[in-house]
């Protein structure tokens, strides 16, 4: 293996409680309805400002938008934690020479003020958001844009995510998928497309990676 590619969202940043904040201001605030968290999951797919377009009903969706990532970064510090762990495991990686990659349904503008507060900006040698893309996961325009970015093949390239979406993508990118659930908050509590791997801690997968 040469790549490992991950989905953000629920992979490597437990980002899910503050997209919910965000989301659910947005549409208090314009739509005045209260949306819960299992409603918003069920917009994922596109960037958030295609959900912001695809589901408000208020047409004044460039105010929205602007309050999605005001208050994405508002309270982001507080409601996304440091992960050691996986900060270590991405560390760990780049030292073993492999190539990361970043394969998200996220607009550019929150991934990066994501990375931003989490200190990641440096580590990826790819990275593709849903601003990057004409079909969203699980659609594998993504995966395979990443590849080629890259220039990796398929058969050396792993893909890390935490949603059905993901594996599907990874299935028909013909990459080697790992369904996770090793963070507090993931999108898929049980896959119902089944990845080649499962792992619900970070150590499992490095230990899978080492012993191949």
């Amino acid at each position: 293996m040469k790549a490992i590619i991950f989905d953000f969202d629920g992979t490597l940043a437990d980002t899910l409680p503050i997209c919910f904040y965000a989301f659910q201001t947005v549409f208090k605030e314009f739509d005045n309805i209260d949306v819960t968290t299992d409603e918003v999951k069920a917009m994922f797919g596109p960037s958030e400002t295609g959900i912001i377009r695809e589901n408000l009903t208020d047409p004044n969706h460039i105010k929205a938008i602007e309050l999605y990532y005001e208050k994405y970064n508002e309270r982001h510090r507080e409601l996304v934690l440091d992960n050691k762990e996986i900060n270590d495991l991405l560390l760990f990686l780049k030292s073993e020479g492999y190539k990361l990659g970043i394969v998200t349904g996220k607009a550019k503008r929150s991934l990066f003020i994501s990375l931003e507060h989490l200190n990641m900006n440096d580590l990826f040698d790819v990275i593709i958001t849903g601003d990057d893309v004409n079909n969203p996961k699980p659609h594998p325009e993504g995966v395979n844009k990443a590849l080629e970015q890259l220039a990796v093949k398929n058969n050396e390239t792993v893909f890390l995510g935490d949603s059905n979406a993901d594996i599907l993508a990874g299935n028909q990118a013909n990459v080697f998928t790992v369904g996770v659930n090793w963070l507090p908050n993931y999108q898929t509590p049980e896959f119902s497309v089944k990845p080649n791997q499962m792992n619900s801690r970070v150590d499992e997968f490095k230990q899978s990676l080492t012993s191949n």
